[in-house]
């Protein structure tokens, strides 16, 4: 018991410093997982809206394909952009693997299918009332599709919030396709694996600590995002 009062100690001493290392394994996670979640909600958004509002012959394939792909195995992911990006690959020369790019791609991969399925549910959630009013009044389809979006956006907001929870608690994709090097490629989630396997539980603490205050901030948001929805309707 001592062992764990003072490895938290001590922990709490390397956070209180402002620890040049713990901060700079911080900041690149959120520079990786934000990066990786904005570009998945730029692309991600609009997909949703085109298949939650137009009909074409795949949309129930996409949206199952979609629903299905919200559980892929991150390390599945990692291999396949680890393939892509290795020298035998199709995108080897751009010598990405082994870097915070490389990173991103594989989690944009992952928080993707994530935004559009979640995003999907809460757009098809909107009473189809309003398009009809919005078309009537002399919207145009734009203009309508802009208005059921603005009525959808605690949901939409409430999927790119999961997305994101998602990403900050990602390792194996990460740690595939960034290698783990320190000052680097190294995040949160790789860097507290390796400091366990190293017996460096301090500093493993302090950065679990940290990622366990990100993960609280991110589900108060998302519950207060929920909870101000459901007040509105």
């Amino acid at each position: 018991m001592d062992f764990i009062i003072e490895g938290f100690k001590k922990a709490f001493i390397l956070i209180l410093n402002l620890d040049r290392e713990l901060l700079g394994i911080m900041l690149l996670s959120l520079k990786v997982s934000g990066t990786a979640l904005l570009i998945a909600a730029l692309i991600g958004i609009p997909l949703s809206a085109a298949i939650s509002l137009k009909k074409f012959p795949a949309r129930g394939f996409v949206i199952s394909l979609m629903n299905t792909f919200m559980g892929l195995p991150p390390v599945v992911v990692g291999l396949f952009v680890f393939m892509l990006l290795s020298r035998a690959g199709p995108f080897g020369f751009m010598g990405l693997l082994f870097t915070p790019s490389a990173m991103v791609i594989a989690q944009t991969i992952l928080a993707f299918p994530i935004v559009v399925a979640l995003c999907h549910s809460a757009i098809v959630g909107v009473n189809p009332i309003i398009r009809q009013a919005s078309i009537t009044l002399g919207a145009t389809p734009f203009q309508a599709t802009i208005t059921i979006i603005k009525e959808a956006r605690y949901g939409i907001m409430s999927g790119v919030i999961a997305a994101l929870g998602r990403l900050m608690a990602e390792v194996g994709a990460i740690l595939i396709v960034g290698g783990n090097i320190a000052g680097y490629t190294r995040v949160m989630t790789t860097a507290i694996a390796m400091e366990t396997g190293k017996g460096d539980f301090e500093f493993a603490l302090a950065l679990g600590i940290i990622l366990l205050t990100i993960s609280l901030f991110i589900n108060a948001a998302l519950h207060f995002i929920q909870k101000k929805g459901m007040v509105k309707e």
